[in-house]
């Protein structure tokens, strides 16, 4: 092929409106498809999010499908205030701008308090560190009920007048009442003496423990214990008439 004959082609009517058609083609496939993106992706549009805030459920939910929005439900808490479905918290919050079809992420109102295991706290710890780790787990306190016994000591728990253990479910809102001492002993207490000499039961000690030698000493016979007596009164009357005979010589020589 000569140059001529391919610069001509150049100049020929047919190629350049086939070139004008694909240029026009790309650029309406183009346009096409941004309008379309923009469409899909609400480009451009916001909506501000409304305050849904302690309104029920269905309420709530109404608004947002209105709006174009949508809600989903990601905890629970518990306000006793408010009625069960109640929107406690959301995301977004109110006056933010989102896209239609956007997620708002809500807390919703339990229809009952959350409960919790009570711990081992009753006999074994004293008033200030149970209070400290109920108080750390979220249950709320009332006062302190004082009672006979070891004083701070904790004696048991109440919840709304019933006694409770460790391990059982009690609810958070309600406040618990610790029985401790007031270092006081009860008049019911009571300590046992056991007498020693009345206890048949005693068992005897064996030989070679901690117990004491001694020597058992016979008394003497009764004859012996007479003539002993006897003996001690003639001693007695004589040192009495010995001394009767020196104070007479007394008064003669005055």
């Amino acid at each position: 092929m000569k140059t001529a004959e391919f610069f001509n082609k150049f100049r020929s009517r047919y190629l350049w409106g086939n070139l004008a058609a694909m240029a026009v083609t790309v650029v309406a496939l183009a346009f096409g498809a941004k309008i379309a993106i923009d469409i899909y992706t609400h480009h451009g549009e916001s909506i501000p999010v409304p305050n849904i805030l302690h309104q029920s459920f269905d309420k709530a939910q109404d608004e947002l499908d209105d709006l174009g929005l949508k809600m989903v439900v990601t905890d629970t808490g518990y306000v006793k205030r408010l009625p069960p479905g109640a929107i406690l918290e959301q995301s977004p919050a109110a006056g933010e701008r989102v896209k239609s079809g956007h997620i708002i992420y809500v807390t919703i109102n339990s229809a009952s308090s959350p409960t919790i295991s009570l711990p081992d706290v009753i006999d074994n710890s004293s008033l200030r560190e149970a209070m400290a780790k109920l108080t750390a787990m979220g249950f709320k306190l009332g006062q302190p009920k004082f009672i006979p016994g070891e004083k701070d000591w904790v004696y048991g728990i109440q919840c709304n007048g019933h006694s409770v253990v460790a391990g059982d479910k009690v609810p958070v809102d309600v406040p618990l009442v610790i029985l401790v001492g007031n270092g006081m002993r009860s008049e019911s207490d009571s300590v046992d003496y056991i007498d020693p000499a009345s206890n048949d039961d005693a068992t005897p000690l064996e030989s070679g423990g901690d117990m004491d030698e001694f020597e058992e000493v016979m008394a003497p016979p009764a004859e012996e214990r007479s003539s002993a007596s006897h003996g001690d009164d003639e001693k007695t009357e004589n040192a009495k008439s010995t001394s009767k005979k020196e104070k007479t010589d007394n008064v003669k020589l005055q």
